[in-house]
């Protein structure tokens, strides 16, 4: 039995964004550079960086999706892939800026959120310490 197109479908923390029966085939990014599926290629499992998602069907061609960090798993003919943010609609310039401009951005502002987090534990178990030998 020879498969002609994949499932895919884009699922955000709180929605499915895009849900597309005709895909012909699929690139995207990994931490190890772009990854592309084929809808015969061998089920597997992929972490994904930010970046842009590429997918093709008959009726719409190619289609560019602007997304963050997620996970991809192919089984099948089924394609999930499941990011914490996405956003298409925009011309291919248009998304490697919001790539850029919210993801990226909004990586560096979770690190300092994280720094800061840190630091209140290490005081509060300082504390905790010092009170304990009290």
């Amino acid at each position: 039995m020879q498969i002609a197109h994949m499932r895919l479908k884009i699922l955000l923390p709180f929605r499915v964004f895009a849900e597309k029966n005709d895909v012909l085939r699929i690139v995207v990014m990994t931490h190890g550079g772009s990854f592309g599926i084929l809808p015969r290629r061998l089920d597997c499992i992929a972490s994904l960086s930010a970046g842009i998602l590429v997918f093709e069907t008959k009726s719409d061609g190619e289609v560019y999706v602007a997304v963050d960090e997620g996970v991809l798993a192919k089984t099948g003919s089924s394609v999930l892939i499941s990011v914490r943010n996405a956003i298409g609609g925009m011309s291919l310039d248009k998304l490697r800026e919001a790539v850029e401009k919210e993801f990226l951005q909004l990586n560096e502002q979770e690190q300092r959120v994280r720094s800061v987090l840190a630091k209140m534990e290490s005081g509060f178990i300082r504390r905790l310490v010092n009170f304990h030998h009290d």
